[in-house]
């Protein structure tokens, strides 16, 4: 069997090492004579590989003690309305900076549920070619919580600062943002924030589930026409099993946190990789007069990297050849076009390595 690299935008690589020790105890999970994903998971087993699992996320991210962690469902996606429903109950509008595509999906289904979502700031008439600064962010009046993506997973724009949420009058309000594809990459500062949501497939595991951080106060400030299911409370109390979860994905997501502290040393470590791998790259793009990157250099998203060829007519061949070459999934999202290669924590150095090598020689053979 041979593994090639791969820089899928998600779902995405997962370690080496944990899908090795996954095999090894997929049929038989420390001699129950039955795997992880036939366990109840209410079973004794199952629920300390759950509180494991938080306990280690909870000690890479530094969480604090008045933060509650949750295992849900649905995606990244589901929370586009499970925040509005959570934190909307005490009345006023989600606001919201748009940046790039899934900035707007937030914004759209706002919208859908409740008729509007104030947009504070946004980089659309640029071409979301850099984020907003703090000096453009405008609240409204009755501004409940701002929202925010701190990545771009398909435009490949990240934000160089954690905004502040304060409105007119001077008040701060809650602080929520989507880190799908951001998460883990490195530190964090939770404190900063109210939510932090994150779909599993970049940096934490397989499609699936989704890791949601929620300060307590904010617990008791949900709509009372909320479906129930979404309810951070009720999650909360029922320490993430309101329904059967996605047991195997969670399972996979605490083998990821154990990697990330055991073998990569923690998040310090693992954001001193992703720069490398992220600057070698921007390196030979920018040295290049084949390749180029939009994105302004403050704003470049360290995990999904968009390039275009100065000549479309060779997009085609690079694939076909990347492909050949063992280098899968560069192919950029069908709304903008071009590469896109995702650097998420699991994508090994080599790997960048390899492509930096592969757009050489293509350059010197094509270009």
């Amino acid at each position: 069997m041979t593994r090639h690299y791969n820089f899928c935008a998600g779902p995405a690589a997962l370690p080496e090492a944990v899908l090795v020790r996954a095999r090894d105890e997929l049929l038989d999970y420390r001699g129950r004579g039955l795997s992880v994903m036939e366990m109840s998971h209410r079973s004794p087993e199952y629920v300390a590989i759950a509180e494991q699992a938080e306990r280690d996320l909870r000690e890479l991210l530094a969480i604090p003690d008045n933060y509650r962690v949750l295992f849900t469902q649905g995606g990244a996606t589901l929370q586009f309305a499970a925040v509005p429903y959570n934190l909307l109950g005490l009345g006023g509008q989600a606001n919201f900076l748009h940046t790039g595509i899934w900035g707007k999906k937030a914004i759209a289904e706002a919208r859908h549920l409740f008729g509007d979502a104030p947009v504070a700031a946004s980089s659309e008439a640029g071409g979301h070619a850099a984020v907003p600064r703090q000096s453009d962010i405008a609240l409204t009046e009755d501004a409940a919580y701002l929202h925010y993506t701190a990545n771009e997973t398909i435009g490949g724009l990240e934000f160089d600062y954690i905004p502040e949420a304060v409105r007119p009058d001077g008040r701060q309000i809650p602080l929520v943002c989507d880190m799908s594809s951001s998460i883990l990459s490195g530190p964090l500062d939770v404190s900063r924030f109210g939510v932090i949501y994150a779909g599993a497939q970049k940096n934490i595991g397989p499609a699936g589930l989704v890791v949601v951080i929620v300060r307590e106060d904010l617990l008791d400030r949900a709509r009372a026409d909320m479906p129930s299911l979404l309810g951070y409370r009720a999650l909360a109390e029922a320490g993430s099993m309101v329904n059967t979860p996605a047991t195997y994905s969670w399972y996979l997501a605490g083998l990821v946190f154990q990697w990330l502290k055991d073998d990569i040393g923690g998040l310090a470590a693992m954001d001193a990789i992703n720069n490398r791998k992220a600057e070698k790259l921007y390196a030979a793009i920018d040295g290049s007069e084949l390749y180029s990157n939009p994105i302004a250099r403050r704003n470049r998203s360290r995990m999904n990297i968009p390039f275009v060829l100065a000549d479309d007519r060779l997009d085609k061949p690079f694939l076909e050849g990347a492909e050949a070459a063992g280098l899968l999934n560069l192919k950029g999202h069908r709304s903008v076009g071009g590469m896109r290669a995702s650097l998420y924590n699991a994508v090994p150095e080599a790997a960048v390595d390899a492509l930096i090598e592969f757009m050489g020689d293509f350059e010197r053979r094509k270009g």
